[in-house]
């Protein structure tokens, strides 16, 4: 009987390692450099050597260890082919052969945003429901989506990328992705600073955003202070995320919307903003789909990667 696996959630800057027992508890947690150089391919190698030197410095047995899961930021389909990432310097291989044969155990792979929402079901803010759309607000939308306990991976893996669905015709600026009027282009952190931008300079109104340098911390900490153009960007914000997570629910009908990223610190006034215009564009089908924040952080990657092996 296996007592315990590895979650890994490789990120473009570090590589997040956690060590578990079987029924979830974290028993150790590191982080290695995610070195990129000649199209990454030190990743892997780097993974499988930091996993080895635990196992080594933990005098664990092989027969102990159930496996390692390990989310990425990209599509991976269901035989742990990755479809070129983000921030890593992949092409197209795969990824689950080349860290099974380094390492001789069973690996299994998905998506990052997908395996931080497994992670949220399974030990976070979504506890006790089955199926579940996770929404991280950082630098992009990142998606992630678990229908009847299980991850939604589509044919390519790239299943959830719900920040960039179209939201927004007649859009000039070019989303990261290639095309024009992306969720992401306003719902993320930056989607904030960008509508906060173009409202100051838009009007004269007084604001407390007109000294200082605009973050989304900065418009929803004015918003908290009662400002009234910030409060006007985060009415527009809530309604461009509430919509595209209305078009989500028309299509996944989850129990619960879980946000979480950057963004998710501003607390329950955001979900006041987002739910409100959820609410408005919703199908009356999926009108009772609860909204609640991430509570795992940055280790919703690694609990997602070791509850895939588990």
């Amino acid at each position: 009987m296996s007592k315990y696996c590895f979650g890994v959630d490789v990120g473009g800057t570090t590589v997040k390692m956690g060590l578990f027992s079987i029924d979830g508890e974290l028993l150790d947690n590191w982080e290695i450099v995610t070195r990129t150089e000649n199209a990454g391919v030190h990743i892997v190698p780097d993974i499988a050597a930091s996993i080895l030197d635990k196992i080594a410095e933990k005098s664990m047995a092989r027969e102990d260890i159930a496996g390692v899961g390990i989310g990425v930021p990209g599509p991976v389909d269901e035989n742990g082919i990755v479809y070129k990432t983000a921030n890593t310097g992949w092409g197209v291989f795969n990824l689950k052969k080349e860290l099974e044969d380094l390492l001789d155990m069973n690996v299994k792979t998905g998506n990052d945003a997908n395996v931080a929402a497994l992670g949220e079901m399974w030990k976070g803010g979504a506890q006790g429901y089955q199926n579940v759309v996770l929404v991280t607000l950082g630098t992009g939308v990142g998606g992630g989506i678990i229908i009847n306990g299980r991850i939604l991976t589509g044919a390519t893996g790239a299943g959830g990328e719900i920040g960039h669905m179209h939201i927004q015709d007649g859009e000039s600026e070019q989303c990261g992705c290639g095309n024009h009027g992306c969720l992401e282009q306003y719902a993320s952190a930056t989607g904030v600073v960008r509508l906060a931008n173009r409202k100051l300079a838009a009007c004269d109104k007084p604001s407390v955003l007109r000294t200082g340098e605009i973050s989304a911390k900065a418009v929803f900490d004015a918003v908290k202070s009662g400002d009234a153009l910030a409060i006007e960007i985060i009415e527009e914000f809530g309604e461009y995320l509430g919509k595209g997570l209305a078009l989500v629910g028309g299509v996944c009908n989850p129990e619960v919307f879980v946000l979480g990223g950057g963004v998710s610190k501003a607390g329950t006034i955001l979900i006041d903003y987002v739910q409100k215009y959820y609410q408005k564009y919703v199908f009356n089908g999926s009108r009772e789909a609860k909204f609640t924040l991430a509570t795992l952080g940055n280790s919703a990657g690694i609990y997602g990667a070791a509850k895939m092996v588990l």
